[in-house]
């Protein structure tokens, strides 16, 4: 008979329930429930009760966004600004008078402190070298004048 019966010693362990397997207990209704209408369209009611205060609740949040709105973007075009000012300051320690978005540079004439034309500001030198070809020419003329004139 112990060849019939493989499992016949496991009869005879005591079953262990778990406690956190049970059945629930049934749900009891209420006898009063109310059961729905045969339309819900009384329900879908707007209370404009709620419309001066939704008003001015949406009006003071959208003036809010605005206003951080136009601070950020005040703030953005500032930050711009600021790095153009730096990035043409550097560009003009290296080139005075560059502009990046401007055309090329011309060097244009300055005028003295004097108030001189530019003829004037260049005289002197011209001046200076007129008087050496002067006396150039006088030491030529000097050296060779009496030889070259027969009469």
């Amino acid at each position: 008979m112990p060849e019939q019966l493989p499992y016949a010693a496991a009869v005879n362990v005591p079953l262990i329930k778990s406690p956190s397997l049970r059945v629930p207990q049934r749900v009891q209704l209420p006898p009063d429930i109310h059961p729905l209408p045969d339309s819900v369209t009384p329900y879908f009611v707007y209370p404009f009760t709620l419309e001066p205060h939704i008003i001015t609740l949406e009006s003071s949040r959208r003036s809010t966004i605005a206003a951080h709105t136009a601070r950020r973007e005040e703030y953005l075009r500032s930050r711009e600004s600021e790095k153009e000012r730096r990035k043409r300051d550097a560009l003009r320690k290296i080139a005075p008078g560059f502009e990046p978005s401007g055309n090329v540079l011309v060097p244009t004439k300055s005028v003295s402190s004097g108030g001189n034309e530019e003829g004037k500001t260049h005289e002197r030198t011209r001046s200076v070298m007129d008087d050496l070809v002067d006396q150039l020419a006088a030491l030529d003329s000097a050296s060779t004048g009496p030889s070259q004139h027969p009469s």
